[in-house]
């Protein structure tokens, strides 16, 4: 038995299985509903019943309050049609959005690469290729771990049947733990994909500023290779941040790459370098690399954030001071588990932060 469920304002409608979530359906259909920790605790997917009976599933009182409840409101990624559905969802229609079905894949372990002492390389050979954007992210589960983890994917998506991770060791993490110190070249892996709303709007104006740490670098590293893959003429320039040059991974690649194409700048910055005589560099933290490079001034472009929240709120506050909005700016924060959001997860509004 299934249920059609139509999603207003947009008019779209997904059919959804017996026992299936609506998020679960919309995701697996390409249509995109706002969501982040998909287990009923955040109040992200929250959407209003106009017509039709749901079950609303285990969403947490506090993300679902009495009175919501009352009002027929629910949780997309908790709620279980008991009938066809009308519902009114915070969505907005994304021209750049592809809409690649989330699907469910199988993969081999082909290399396990040690990027820096605190971040780790993983490379899968998938049973099939996976369509997705750069900028997206794959669920993965692995063997013996409750629950799946989100990872970005670093590899462009002309090279889609194989996905790179990077993966940060997270103190007491038992899913970064496992990678780390057991997974091993020639394990088998399920994970599915492609999430998440972090990608380069084309169709927006402006030369592009892409602003990365720790392990966030991967997003970045995907839509940067695609980027010039596809020959795009923007300017594009990437901060690349961390604490020293021993974690300043892959900047061989990044050097090159600046080196070959004349619209790509390179700047690295490390926030622990002062008393490194070998380091040329900036010294300081990366958003203010950005700011010395630009001058203080932004106006005009677009930027891209990906790493951990302080320097995701830092970046913003100096982006903004430098005359750049909301419309201007798109970001994945990573969470661990040391922040109560399991060992990673996705922000899907800028105005959610």
């Amino acid at each position: 038995m299934s249920y059609n469920v139509t999603i207003e304002p947009t008019g779209e409608v997904i059919e959804v299985e017996d026992g299936q979530t609506i998020l679960q359906a919309a995701l697996r259909q390409g249509v995109w509903l706002p969501f982040a920790c998909g287990h009923g605790t955040c109040a992200t997917c929250k959407v209003q019943v106009v017509e039709g009976e749901v079950d609303i599933g285990e969403a947490s009182p506090f993300a679902l309050m009495d009175i919501e409840r009352d009002e027929r409101k629910v949780l997309a990624c908790c709620a279980i049609p008991l009938s066809d559905l009308v519902i009114e969802a915070d969505v907005d229609a994304d021209p750049d959005f592809l809409g690649h079905p989330v699907e469910d894949y199988r993969g081999v372990v082909s290399a396990l690469v040690d990027l820096s002492p605190t971040i780790k390389g993983l490379h899968i050979k998938l049973d099939r290729p996976m369509p997705f954007q750069a900028g997206q992210y794959v669920n993965l589960a692995l063997p013996g771990i409750d629950g799946t983890r989100a990872f970005s994917l670093a590899n462009p998506p002309s090279r889609n049947d194989e996905v790179e991770l990077h993966v940060r060791l997270v103190e007491g993490g038992a899913a970064t733990g496992f990678i780390h110190k057991q997974l091993k070249v020639g394990d088998s892996v399920e994970l599915s994909g492609p999430y998440g709303q972090f990608f380069v709007r084309d169709s927006q104006p402006g030369d592009l500023i892409f602003i990365a740490g720790g392990s966030g670098l991967s997003s970045p590293q995907s839509m940067i290779l695609d980027l010039l893959e596809r020959g795009d003429t923007r300017q594009i320039t990437l901060f690349q941040g961390a604490r020293n040059v021993a974690e300043l991974y892959n900047r061989e690649l990044f050097e090159a790459l600046a080196a070959q194409h004349p619209q790509f700048s390179y700047v690295p910055a490390l926030s622990q370098a002062s008393d490194d005589p070998t380091w040329q560099g900036f010294k300081g933290f990366v958003h203010d690399a950005a700011k010395a490079h630009f001058d203080g001034r932004f106006g005009g472009q677009k930027a891209y954030l990906c790493g951990p929240p302080p320097m995701i709120d830092a970046a913003i506050t100096t982006l903004m001071q430098g005359r750049l909005f909301e419309r201007d700016i798109f970001m994945e924060r990573f969470y661990t588990a040391a922040d109560g959001a399991g060992e990673s997860s996705r922000s899907a509004l800028f105005k959610r932060i």
